[in-house]
């Protein structure tokens, strides 16, 4: 089984056991064990919620540090479109790849446009009679991870387009190589991403052997430097190659719904937030949207706008890429990215490794032991109270049940069975002292 490098990690030094990120942990990954909290590697999915919810900053992003790009002979820069809703007063577009190129990148390759390339690539697969229906975006890498663990019979209604991260890095790399007659292992591409999953994605990519991305860099990191260089820059006007810029309808894809409009789909539906997702995914196992065609879902609220690694507020980055898509140039898909272009870029742009399901929970490797765990499991579920409170450091009564079973907690970590055996042993302590002052 292949390692899951996980973005989202813990900082134990700041962690005081409070159970925000175990009430919110979409997949019941966290558990607090030792006034502690401590994240559950295969269940993890690196959406970033307990990063947001965190009062202590205990969780954290490990995403590449800036310097890291000087680990290639030439660097290119894959800006992600909500970096354009960072900067407040943005009246030129081209200043925030420009300001790249002046911290140090040979080249700058908008992710946007990307963005512009998967939507024509999901367009032609919906026009398949035979594909499934819905199709699931396979933009969101954290949504990905979702159904693989949560919704595995949904992995089939994945499209096979790879993110437009990946589109771009493939792409600009290729073009770079081919421009300038450098070797391919000399060029490194840095995404600046707004947020943790799309950091695991490079790292341990869904869908595809290796990723084209060299590393991910957080725009927390990369905002006060880039703001220098933007304010810095203002009358210069160098030229910046027009095929490597997105078009609105690309950089729209920062939104949730960007997608959606993208696609021009409407039996299509966008849904942002990663609770609010998996509602909808459970709909769509259930048969209970029986004509939709095709789902957007987002992990963070707002759309990518809403990362947990982003500068700006979520709604405040959302109206400036709303402001700034309608003041740029009208152009639908198909003009943006015509067939024939689409299909020369065929084999870079599908997956080329089946997605398969994660096994969470495996109660052990002998058929016997695990069945005699799930009575178990079932014989202790009955005692708790099924509140659900989180006192125990498990999320549900379910998860203590399981954790119990597994031995990696006890039934007196639930303070009811615990206020009953106190109870009790109080009750038993009087009866005893009454006998002896009888005798």
């Amino acid at each position: 089984m292949a390692v899951y490098l996980h973005s989202v990690t813990l900082d134990k030094g700041k962690c005081v056991g409070c159970t925000n990120c175990l009430k919110r942990c979409p997949t019941e990954a966290i558990r607090i064990r030792g006034g502690r909290a401590r994240i559950i590697d295969e269940m993890c999915i690196d959406c970033g919620e307990c990063i947001r919810v965190c009062l202590q900053h205990a969780k954290i992003a490990l995403t590449d540090p800036l310097s890291s790009i000087n680990r290639f002979k030439y660097k290119i820069a894959l800006p992600a479109p909500t970096l354009y809703g960072q900067f407040k007063n943005l009246k030129d577009i081209n200043s925030v790849p420009r300001g790249l190129m002046r911290m140090g990148f040979n080249e700058v390759f908008d992710v946007a446009r990307g963005a512009d390339i998967a939507s024509r690539a999901v367009m032609e697969r919906l026009k398949d009679p035979d594909c499934p229906q819905p199709l699931i975006s396979s933009a969101c890498p954290a949504v990905l991870r979702l159904i693989q663990v949560r919704f595995p019979e949904l992995i089939d209604n994945i499209v096979d387009v790879r993110s437009p991260m990946e589109i771009a890095a493939t792409i600009a790399r290729k073009e770079f190589c081919e421009k300038n007659n450098v070797k391919p292992e000399e060029v490194g591409c840095f995404f600046i991403t707004p947020c943790a999953a799309k950091a695991t994605a490079v790292r341990t990519p869904i869908g595809h052997e290796k990723s084209a991305v060299d590393g991910a860099i957080s725009m927390v990191e990369i905002y006060g430097l880039l703001s220098n260089q933007i304010r810095r820059g203002q009358t210069d006007q160098s030229d910046l190659n027009p095929d490597h810029r997105g078009s609105a309808l690309g950089i729209g894809w920062a939104r949730s719904g960007g997608e959606c409009l993208a696609i021009g789909e409407e039996e299509a539906l966008a849904v942002d937030g990663i609770e609010e997702v998996g509602k909808v995914l459970e709909a769509i196992e259930n048969d209970r949207l029986p004509d939709l065609k095709y789902f957007e879902g987002l992990a963070c609220a707002g759309g990518c706008v809403g990362g947990p690694i982003v500068f700006e507020n979520v709604f405040i980055a959302r109206n400036r890429i709303r402001k700034l898509v309608s003041e740029l140039p009208k152009k639908n898909i198909e003009d943006a990215v015509s067939k024939e272009e689409l299909d020369q870029l065929s084999s870079d742009i599908t997956f080329d490794k089946p997605i398969t399901p994660v096994e969470t929970l495996k109660l052990d490797q002998d058929f016997n032991e695990a069945l005699r765990k799930m009575d178990l499991i079932e014989e202790i579920r009955k005692k708790l109270p099924g509140l659900d409170c989180g006192s125990c450091g498990s999320p549900t009564c379910q998860a203590l049940a399981e954790d119990i079973a597994q031995g990696f907690a006890r039934e007196m970590d639930c303070l009811f069975l615990l206020k009953e055996k106190v109870s009790l042993m109080a009750k038993q302590m009087v009866e005893i002292s009454e006998l002896t002052r009888e005798k």
